[in-house]
């Protein structure tokens, strides 16, 4: 099935802020990780993700950190501020409260 765009758009900072809350990461494992956690129904590019990790981390939700891989390539790491785990903590309970709205409105559940 294909994902409305509008509903992936809304979904980008609380999927990057949940990622995050696990460990470390770097943008292209970002975008490896949502495409293969969803079994490719969320294609995310690039494109997609760079904006929103500069944003968030203006916003200081995030915060970056030049590392060395095990591959010997350097690569920029985001990780969670505290203000980042209480706006994801914040997203996850709006999110569940306008999933069960819809599941009212849309299945009658």
């Amino acid at each position: 099935m294909d994902q409305s765009p509008d509903l992936v758009r809304g979904t980008v900072v609380p999927i990057v802020l949940a990622l995050l809350s696990e460990e470390a990461r770097y943008g292209y494992e970002i975008v490896k990780l949502v495409n293969a956690r969803t079994n490719g129904r969320f294609e995310w590019k690039e494109g997609t993700l760079y904006p929103t990790l500069h944003r968030l981390e203006a916003e200081r939700l995030i915060k970056a950190k030049w590392l060395t891989a095990e591959s010997g390539k350097r690569r920029k790491y985001y990780t969670l501020t505290p203000k980042g785990e209480t706006e994801l903590g914040r997203r996850r309970a709006a999110w569940q409260q306008f999933a069960e709205t819809v599941n009212v409105l849309l299945l009658g559940a």
